[in-house]
């Protein structure tokens, strides 16, 4: 009986150490990858940028400054004769641009009810002052209101160059008037050589004036 039992033993013990080896090498064996099929291919199809490529950002055209100077021209009809001016003037009498012919004139489109126009008559006012022995010229023309409220407003901030009277808003309509203020700079032989719209500074208000004043040194 012992020796059979001895050989039980024996087997059971041969069957477990076969067990352990295989699990050894079960675990330690390399996975092996899995297969991968590749995608079918369409012909014509484009192919896939990779995303780790970065695609360059897509280049807005801006505005040259060829561009934004014909928009300002077209505006302000600058290089053109400056257009009939013909209005009443505060105070009376008549304002006619065209018999200004051989000075420089500084044309401003205003209201009495626009802040910026407010803001900008004492500027007027000081240019105005400085650049009269330089043949200047400042005109500002209301756009319909009565004369004794513009009268009123001129007073009040001490205007010391003409104001007229556009009542019906034919003239600003003619010269392309589309806010307020605006300015126009007009040379000595009624050409418009520049524009702005207001409320300006001290210091565009010197550009516009530069490109009038041949001779002239002019600061803001």
């Amino acid at each position: 009986m012992w020796p059979r039992i001895s050989i039980v033993l024996g087997l059971v013990t041969g069957v477990f150490a076969a067990v352990l080896i295989m699990g050894a090498i079960l675990a330690f064996a390399p996975e092996s990858a899995p297969a991968v099929t590749p995608a079918p291919t369409v012909a014509g199809a484009p192919s896939v940028v990779p995303a780790t490529v970065a695609a360059s950002p897509t280049t807005v055209p801006s505005t040259t400054a060829a561009t934004a100077s014909a928009d300002s021209g077209a505006l302000f009809h600058i290089g053109e004769p400056a257009p009939a001016l013909v209005v009443p003037q505060v105070g009376g009498g008549t304002i006619d641009l065209a018999s200004l012919k051989g000075q420089a004139v500084w044309v401003n489109f205003m209201a009495t009810w626009c802040p910026a126009c407010v803001d900008e008559f004492p500027l007027m006012n000081g240019f105005a002052a400085r650049y009269a022995e330089d043949g200047l010229v400042v005109l500002a023309i209301d756009i319909k209101e009565e004369e004794g409220v513009v009268a009123a407003f001129a007073q009040r901030l001490g205007a010391i160059f003409p104001m007229g009277l556009d009542t019906d808003g034919s003239v600003a309509q003619r010269w392309g008037v589309a806010a307020l203020p605006v300015h126009f700079w007009i040379d000595r032989d009624g050409i418009v050589r520049d524009g702005a719209l207001g409320g300006i500074g001290p210091d565009v208000m010197a550009l516009g004036l530069t490109t009038i004043l041949s001779g002239a040194i002019v600061t803001p």
